[in-house]
C-alpha cells in the first residue's frame, strides 16, 4: 500500500521533453509486453519484503547488546548486527528474518526470541506522464502499484486510453532500452490479477496514452 505520495515539480521544459520522448516510444504500434507475460512477482500484499534503504528494528528479548533500534538496509541488502556482523535481509519478510536470526543466535544464547519490525519503508521516485491530471515525479512508499501512481497524478484525464497504460522498466541491466509493460485499467482494478499485483520500483515511468 502506498503510504504517501508527494509531487516533485519539474521545470516545464524538462517535463515537456520527457513527455515527448516517452510518448513517441509508447505508442501501441511499438513493441511491448503484457504484464501477464512477465514472471510472477512474490506475494507482498500481506507479507512485506524488506528492501534496500528500508529502516528496520531488531530486538532480541532480554539482550539489549544484541538489539538495534534502527538499522537502514544497505544497497547490498545487508545490515550489520552485533555478534553476527553482516546479515542478508533483503527479500525476507520481517517474520522470516526473525526466524532466521533466532536460528543463528542459538549458538550464542539460550532460546533467543527475536522481533523484527519495519520502521520506515524505502521511498521511491515514480514518474507519471501522458494523459493524467498532473504529470510529474512522485515520491512514494513501498509497496505501490500502478493504480497508486495514477492516483498520485490525479487520475486519468478525459483523453486517456484505458487500454493503453504502460510501465517503462529496464528488466535487464544490460538492456539498451527499457521494456514497455502494458496494462489495461480494467485489469488494474480487477482485484486478483497479475496487473493488480504488479509492484513499482524506483525509477519506473508510468505512461498513459
Amino acid at each position: 500500500m502506498c503510504v504517501r505520495s508527494n509531487l516533485i515539480l519539474l521545470p516545464a521544459s524538462l517535463l515537456l521533453a520527457l513527455c515527448c520522448v516517452f510518448a513517441q516510444g509508447c505508442a501501441t504500434t511499438q513493441p511491448f509486453r503484457w504484464v501477464d507475460e512477465l514472471e510472477a512477482e512474490p506475494e507482498r500484499s500481506a507479507d512485506y519484503r524488506i528492501a534496500p534503504r528500508d529502516v528496520i528494528s531488531v530486538r532480541v528479548w532480554n539482550q539489549e547488546a544484541m538489539s538495534l533500534e534502527r538499522a537502514r538496509v544497505r544497497e547490498d541488502g545487508r545490515i550489520s548486527l552485533p555478534f553476527l556482523k553482516d546479515v542478508s535481509v533483503a527479500e525476507l519478510t520481517p517474520n522470516e528474518l526473525s526466524e532466521r536470526l533466532q536460528r543463528e543466535l542459538i549458538s550464542l544464547i539460550v532460546d533467543p526470541v527475536v522481533t523484527v519490525t519495519l520502521e520506515e519503508p524505502a521511498q521511491m521516485n515514480i514518474s507519471v506522464i501522458g494523459e493524467v491530471t498532473t504529470a510529474g515525479v512522485f515520491t512514494m512508499s513501498r509497496p505501490a502499484g500502478v493504480l497508486h501512481a495514477i492516483a498520485a497524478a490525479g487520475g486519468l484525464n478525459r483523453y486517456a486510453n484505458p487500454e493503453g497504460i504502460y510501465v517503462l522498466r529496464r528488466l535487464e541491466p544490460w538492456s539498451p532500452a527499457p521494456t514497455r509493460i502494458r496494462f489495461r485499467m480494467r485489469d488494474l482494478t480487477g482485484g486478483a490479477t497479475r496487473a493488480a499485483g504488479f509492484f513499482l520500483q524506483s525509477g519506473d515511468i508510468v505512461v498513459v496514452e
